[in-house]
């Protein structure tokens, strides 16, 4: 092969995540909304018949279907779904960092505002119910956070001959933050804590708002 036809071949050629086709792709939105001239975040409590997490607390958000336009797309419409409101009351939607899952998906999230809270008509079907926290409170807030460690387990007839150290090569291992966020009597944890903590990292490093720390309501 001649080395100008592989050349032009690549040219102006976007990167992608090495593998990505295999991740499944989720899209997420963490709703902002104002009550008494507040801004809040809103959290949804998952319908207690789902399959999957029953009764967690997460943000609206759902699977990236390939008639989506885009991810942005996705987080708009399952929020819609999810939420009982028009695809055009949610505004003001900026992206955060995407997040690659140990558990082999690709998470995107957005930030959005959301009209009133009495325009909320939740679908019972997935939402159990919604709550807020304000935001003020989770500036001020330190999380508590504990490790999760992965482990390498080749599996059965893995050809250890043909590597160096066999049996005993050393694999590398890592650990994952989990973070808990407490308000009232709720917990807020796994994925929708990582992406709350994120943002609201984004927001202390703009410098908005910051007030001193305050102890986490256990209660």
């Amino acid at each position: 092969m001649e080395m100008n036809v592989l050349l032009q071949q690549f040219q102006g050629r976007t990167p992608a995540i090495l593998g990505s086709e295999n991740f499944a792709k989720f899209a997420v939105l963490l709703p902002l909304i104002e009550i008494e001239g507040e801004t809040h975040i809103l959290f949804e409590v998952r319908s207690y018949e789902m399959r999957r997490q029953p009764g967690e607390v997460c943000f609206p958000g759902g699977k990236f279907d390939p008639e989506d336009e885009n991810e942005r797309f996705t987080a708009i419409r399952e929020t819609s779904e999810e939420l009982g409101i028009a695809p055009s009351d949610i505004h003001s939607i900026f992206p955060l960092d995407f997040m690659l899952s140990p558990f082999g998906t690709i998470i995107f999230p957005f930030a959005g505002v959301l009209p009133a809270a009495d325009q909320l008509k939740p679908n019972p079907d997935e939402v159990a119910e919604v709550f807020t926290v304000p935001l003020d409170y989770l500036l001020s807030a330190v999380p508590d956070c504990h490790h999760i460690h992965f482990k390498v387990e080749p599996e059965e007839g893995f050809p250890f001959d043909l590597i160096i150290g066999g049996e005993d090569y050393n694999w590398q291992t890592r650990k994952m933050d989990e973070y808990f966020y407490f308000y009232e009597n709720r917990i807020i944890w796994g994925l929708t804590a990582r992406i709350l903590k994120h943002f609201l990292d984004m927001i202390k490093k703009a410098g908005i708002g910051i007030k001193p720390s305050l102890p986490l309501d256990k209660s």
